[in-house]
């Protein structure tokens, strides 16, 4: 370029940035800062994002599974919650009638091996003689898990002398979150009762997922699901562990377990299966966590650690194997002939430091790559401070702290490797008094995080928010993405600012710079992603952590946008008036992301970054958005 032309360019530059700070200047009083973000288009400085960066990680905690997105409906439908050595303790069954109405009580003679325990009711009373039942029988009830959304309705059943499966349709008369499922009769004799199962019908797919949950699920555009667990995969004892061959085959089969990490018990409907079909029902891909040995207190040696293994090796079978194959045949006897694309498996849940667990982890690394060397085994030793002394293709990296080290932790991985092994971000969120039940504080330093790990893409593979679900009838852990109840759900802010990131997954990642006169208050990303038009967008994300309004102005180097002078600019933010806002029950959208257009009939657009804000801006490209003008330099365009 010659000297005139590159005058003529500067004073270009020069003046339409003047003429937008004449126009902030009346907003002075309300912007006390003012940021540049230089975005670089070219194919040089750009990354492609992993098309699983963002997923998501199902753990049974909260009642998230028994109780939530496993629509049913009974609690403790087998009668087995009490364990083999209390089977008398039904709960949460109660008793409908008195001593001299009926006597109930369990014992151990059920058709189902794995389950042998069931509940025997003996009726004194009848509807006629001297022993007259009471209006509306006696028998037994379940509340299902606080509540279950339905209302009064009857069936009949018929008088049979051994077990017999009997099913019938239920039409509920209306809606009452507070209904429950009465089994009562006023005739006299004995009746045995087990696995009592009460499923809604509009589940997805009739794969049993309660729709509304699973739809704000599918609406974050998961790339993987991470399950099922957590904690809830390693147990306080190995007894009490997760171990997958307990929770395939038919439902009434499956003897369930209690969860004595987060203290309740749970049928196992949402079993080995259930959590493969539901990763294929959202798009996802499944990462399956595994125990490995190893509980929060006792562990297998690693030379007593074989039948662990073998074990995982059948449940990869299960997922992939021929339909002919042992394992293959009962998941396609399960009604999915064809195989599960699993890719991913995680050996063990931060069990690293423990005494076995490398040994125990090298024995599964060993045997999985030899029989499925395709599969990406996650490590849950931290690789991001130095090197790992054992292979895997990912390390696990998980991320619990306070609001502000959270913001600041968005550079963890600006210096780490880019070679293998990458990182598997697999929980992270702001707790303790920053976050409450879920506040606007918390998200926004989770967009900041997570706006770093989208500008590391080349060293982080996969991320992920935790915990996904609460039942506000058990809160184990505060906060949770989604908050429901039997009769209603919402999200947390930290679940709509994970809606920000719906359009990452394998889009591409360009090379941005910001200044600022207080950069440690701000974190920006720049992408262009591609819809289902085929159209493409560019995206800038910008996190004001500060308490200041911030005049941002955007520079785009080689952009042709597609609607100049009037940029069909698209803006998107999350904020609220204090920064402890939660949403609720009562205000379900206090907190949640709010769309407006930043068209301006003169061309020029002001923007301005409210305090305490996530924002995202999005342009239609043109398919030759990339232009250059002059021998060596590119166009510069402002907004």
């Amino acid at each position: 370029m010659g000297f005139n032309s590159a005058i003529c360019s500067i004073l270009l530059f020069f003046f339409i940035a003047l003429n937008s700070i004449y126009q902030s200047s009346a907003i002075e009083t309300e912007a006390s800062q003012t940021a540049l973000l230089f975005v670089n288009t070219s194919e040089a400085s750009a990354k492609e994002i992993p098309e699983n960066l963002f997923g998501i990680f199902f753990e049974e905690i909260n009642h998230a599974g028994a109780g939530g997105l496993w629509a049913e409906l009974v609690s403790n439908r087998g009668f087995e919650a009490g364990g083999p050595n209390t089977p008398s303790n039904i709960d949460p069954w109660s008793i409908i009638g008195d001593d001299s109405s009926l006597i109930v009580s369990t014992e151990r003679s059920s058709c189902f091996p794995r389950n042998k325990i069931v509940l025997r009711m003996e009726v004194l009373c009848d509807n006629e003689g001297t022993s007259i039942c009471p209006a509306g029988g006696v028998g037994i009830y379940n509340p299902g898990f606080w509540g279950m959304t339905l209302a009064t309705t009857n069936f009949k059943a018929s008088h049979v002398s051994n077990w017999t499966k009997m099913e019938v349709l239920l039409q509920a008369q209306g809606t009452d979150a507070k209904s429950r499922l009465q089994l009562t009769t006023t005739r006299k004799g004995v009746i045995w009762f087990d696995q009592v199962s009460l499923m809604p019908t509009d589940t997805y797919k009739e794969h049993g997922f309660r729709s509304d949950l699973f739809e704000m699920l599918k609406d974050l555009k998961p790339g993987f699901i991470r399950f099922p667990g957590g904690c809830f995969v390693e147990g306080e004892w190995l007894r009490n562990a997760f171990r997958w061959k307990e929770t395939v085959g038919p439902w009434e089969e499956r003897p369930g377990h209690f969860g004595d990490v987060w203290q309740y018990w749970t049928d196992d409907g949402l079993g080995h299966f259930e959590f493969l079909q539901l990763a294929e029902d959202l798009g996802a891909a499944p990462v399956w966590v595994f125990n490995n040995g190893i509980s929060h207190n006792d562990q297998v040696d690693t030379s007593n650690v074989l039948p662990f293994v073998q074990e995982i090796l059948d449940g990869i079978e299960f997922a992939r194997g021929d339909p002919q194959s042992k394992w293959g045949f009962l998941r396609a006897a399960m009604g999915h002939r064809e195989p599960f694309d699993l890719k991913y498996v995680a050996v063990g849940n931060e069990d690293c430091g423990k005494k076995n667990y490398v040994g125990n982890y090298l024995k599964f690394y060993s045997a999985i790559k030899k029989a499925y060397p395709d599969i990406k085994i996650i490590s849950n030793c931290d690789g991001s401070s130095k090197p790992l002394d054992h292979p895997a293709d990912l390390y696990d990296y998980h991320i619990y702290t306070g609001a502000n080290n959270m913001f600041s932790s968005a550079s963890k991985f600006d210096q780490v490797s880019r070679n293998d092994p990458k990182a598997f971000v697999s929980e992270y969120a702001v707790n303790g008094n920053d976050a409450g039940k879920g506040s606007l504080l918390a998200a926004l330093a989770e967009a900041g995080f997570v706006i770093g790990l989208e500008r590391n893409c080349d060293a982080v593979e996969m991320a992920s928010y935790a915990p996904l679900f609460v039942n506000t009838n058990d809160r184990n852990w505060n906060p949770d993405a989604i908050v429901f109840d039997s009769a209603q759900a919402y999200g947390t802010p930290s679940y709509w600012m994970q809606h920000f990131f719906r359009e990452s997954n394998g889009a591409t990642l360009l090379s941005s710079t910001l200044q600022a006169n207080s950069s440690s208050s701000l974190i920006a990303s720049a992408i262009v992603w591609q819809n289902s038009d085929n159209k493409k967008y560019l995206r800038i994300k910008v996190v004001n952590f500060g308490s200041d309004n911030v005049t941002l102005q955007i520079f785009i180097d080689g952009l042709e946008l597609n609607s100049v002078p009037s940029f069909g600019l698209t803006k998107t933010e999350l904020t609220s008036s204090n920064l402890m806002d939660e949403n609720s029950f009562q205000m379900p959208k206090k907190v949640m992301p709010v769309k407006s257009s930043m068209e301006d009939a003169g061309g020029k657009v002001d923007i301005v970054l409210s305090p305490h804000s996530f924002t995202s801006f999005d342009l239609l490209m043109k398919s030759s958005s990339i232009r250059m003008v002059g021998s060596d330099n590119a166009d510069s365009y402002f907004m």
